[in-house]
């Protein structure tokens, strides 16, 4: 599937630093595009970085951040959220208070629903269509792994732990101790090079190593640099 041709988005300019910054922990969520926030990284996701979408009429979480006064407050300011998107199994702590709060529906692939007993979940295999976007299932760092497409500002792809920062700053797949496939994730990453492009997909949104961006906020220019990735090399 071929995604639609998707409106330009701005680039939201790093914000200054200031010694009367509220603590890390009670930082709000900082807008990074026209109507995108990523909310500070969160300790129990071993420092994953969640999003928000902001629409007219749905709100869509990426991923949990952090629960406290701060962004459930920021979420019901924001008009609540309709569906939280986990993109790992890494990526989920304090989903069932996420959903109790906003009523949101979570969706996650198939592979990792069993790890929400209790909770209204959907499950999905391949890809699943909604109001702003598709899910995309990317197995290889973990096995229900998948990234977000939201279409529109360009294209902006929110990829979890599937792509990477590098220390330098530039976007990569990366293998770690809990890796759980890594020729399937060298996979799934040419699939994305083959579903998009330089049209289709301007922005990325990476779901942790965010402070390798130095203050950037997204990955700019993500189809070329996501084309520009020798995987035959990684793959190695």
């Amino acid at each position: 599937m071929q995604p639609d041709f998707p409106q330009q988005g701005k680039l939201i300019p790093p914000q200054s630093s200031s010694s009367n910054q509220r603590p890390a922990a009670l930082k709000p969520p900082r807008l990074v595009l026209d109507n995108i926030f990523a909310f500070p990284p969160n300790r129990e996701t071993l420092g994953g970085t969640a999003y928000l979408i902001v629409e007219n009429a749905v709100n869509f979480l990426i991923d949990c951040p952090a629960w406290n006064d701060t962004n459930e407050q920021f979420l019901r300011d924001k008009g609540g959220v309709s569906f939280l998107l986990i993109t790992h199994r890494g990526a989920m702590a304090r989903a069932r208070e996420i959903q109790e709060s906003t009523g949101c529906q979570i969706l996650i692939q198939e592979q990792e629903a069993y790890l929400l007993p209790g909770l209204d979940v959907t499950g999905f295999q391949y890809d699943i269509l909604t109001p702003c976007g598709v899910a995309i299932w990317t197995p290889g760092h973990s096995p229900g792994s998948s990234c977000f497409y939201y279409n529109s500002l360009g294209g902006v792809l929110f990829s979890g732990r599937h792509l990477l920062p590098n220390p330098q700053g530039e976007l990569a797949p990366l293998r770690t101790s809990k890796t759980f496939h890594w020729q399937r994730q060298i996979q799934s990453v040419q699939s994305l090079i083959d579903r998009f492009t330089p049209t289709t997909l301007q922005f990325i949104c990476p779901g942790a190593n965010t402070g390798f961006l130095r203050g950037r906020g997204v990955v700019d220019r993500a189809y070329e640099r996501l084309a520009a990735l020798d995987l035959k090399a990684q793959a190695s």
